[in-house]
């Protein structure tokens, strides 16, 4: 028994056409699913541990082991990007087995948990790089399948509320991580090996929530009951002899030529070279807070609390823009987080010298993933039938993870050869000039055209 048993395939219960449950008439709607409640309890607890290598990270390599940007951004882009291999299998496979989601998930947590006390015995570029091509290996395999039982969990209706509420839980433990390296690197001598251990001792307890308390595979999408017939009505008589009209729609069967073929659906293809265009002008987070560190002189023993501002934002605005994104449309929110984006790397730019000018920078930068993160797993769920979802999630985050691994490399080349200013103000123009076309590309159609 599953303390987090979802009660989405009971019998009888109607579904929608994509296959999502309903809730059935006169019964109260819960506001999300005990799966993503389950999934979100998950990734708070492994985003803690993630979370706090992730704020240290960027000072142990450049100040402690004293790597250039352009090899601090080489290791950031394999941070960041290398998930981007392994996505697509993870999603095949979760949607191959029908009930390996949770499984293959469960793989993906165990092996980036494996990772973290490696980090202890890694020194140089070559194997912190192969360590944590290891670990974003683990993320690229649990992503699709986590998203795709939170999507199939979930109505239409609701599915941008359920992304918010997961990546809120998520982002909870991102705030709660960067606080715990700071304690640990203040309480210690040897702070970064301390930092490495415990993160891999939380990592592990996130691992045996998993299995204790998500249930195994995704909601089945139950039979619609039929329609109740008047009293006086005489039944007809049955045929011996099915009609064409009278046979389901066969589901497309998961195979990898089939997840592919994902990309013919106009609305799927638009969105992830979208997500695509715009990862490629997105600077990572690390750099963000380099960025930050230079321009405001901060001390290395706070570092560790700037990515606190970005989780705060998130955190606080993850649910109330999933359900924006219900009522407006995901497209439209993913495209403003993206302006919120742009503001950040403008006040970064601008010759202001306040003390708000890091509050300003750490909310809008949050407000970006507030908006973009889980609203986009939500759009692109609407263009992806249930039998591929999985796999479908993975396309569009493949195309994503790519495009910020190139950034990753091109921003950091950029700082080694012309200097932080200027290579922020190169990313700022390709953003502004990605995110038109994009605004463009996603419009929607007007009526009366295909």
């Amino acid at each position: 028994m599953y303390v987090a048993d979802s009660r989405a395939g009971a019998p009888g219960a109607p579904v929608s056409a994509d296959g999502a449950v309903r809730p059935s008439a006169g019964r109260r709607r819960a506001a999300v699913a005990p799966t993503v409640l389950a999934l979100g309890t998950v990734s708070l607890i492994t985003d803690v541990s993630s979370e706090m290598v992730t704020a240290v990270l960027p000072l142990y390599l450049v100040a402690g082991l004293g790597l250039s940007p352009l090899g601090f951004g080489l290791l950031d882009g394999v941070y960041n990007g290398f998930s981007a291999l392994v996505r697509l299998a993870g999603g095949h496979l979760a949607d191959r087995g029908g009930g390996r989601h949770k499984w293959v998930a469960g793989i993906g947590y165990g092996l980036s948990a494996l990772c973290k006390p490696l980090l202890l015995l890694a020194h140089t570029l070559t194997p912190i790089g192969l360590v944590l091509a290891a670990d974003r290996t683990g993320k690229g395999l649990r992503t699709a399948p986590r998203d795709a039982l939170i999507s199939l969990s979930s109505t239409p209706e609701t599915r941008g509320r359920a992304f918010g509420v997961h990546r809120a839980m998520d982002t909870a433990g991102a705030l709660l991580g960067p606080l715990v390296a700071f304690l640990i690197l203040r309480a210690t001598v040897d702070g970064y090996d301390a930092v490495f251990t415990v993160s891999f001792c939380v990592a592990v307890t996130g691992v045996l929530v998993l299995v204790l308390f998500v249930p195994n595979g995704a909601p089945a999408p139950p039979t619609a009951p039929p329609a109740p017939q008047p009293a006086t009505t005489t039944p007809a008589p049955q045929s011996t002899t099915a009609g064409p009209a009278s046979q389901p729609a066969p589901a497309e069967r998961p195979t990898l030529r089939a997840a592919l073929g994902l990309l013919r659906r106009r609305d799927l293809r638009r969105i992830t070279l979208c997500a695509l265009l715009l990862g490629l002008a997105t600077v990572s987070d690390s750099f963000v807070y380099l960025l930050l560190q230079r321009r405001l002189g901060v001390p290395d023993r706070w570092f560790a609390l700037l990515p606190l501002g970005t989780a705060a934002a998130f955190l606080l605005l993850a649910v109330p823009l999933g359900r924006l994104a219900d009522r407006v449309g995901g497209r439209r929110v993913f495209l403003a987080g993206h302006g919120a984006l742009l503001l950040a790397y403008g006040v970064l730019l601008s010759p202001w010298h306040g003390t708000a000018l890091p509050y300003a920078v750490l909310l809008l930068h949050g407000g970006f993933y507030a908006a973009t993160d889980g609203v986009l797993m939500a759009a692109a769920s609407e263009s992806v039938p249930p039998a591929l979802r999985s796999s479908g999630l993975a396309l569009v985050q493949t195309g994503q993870a790519l495009a910020r691994f190139t950034c990753s490399l091109g921003f950091g080349a950029a700082w080694t050869l012309w200097g932080d200013r200027t290579a922020l103000l190169a990313s700022t123009v390709a953003l502004a000039v990605c995110a038109g076309c994009c605004a463009l590309a996603l419009r929607p159609a007007r009526k009366g055209t295909s």
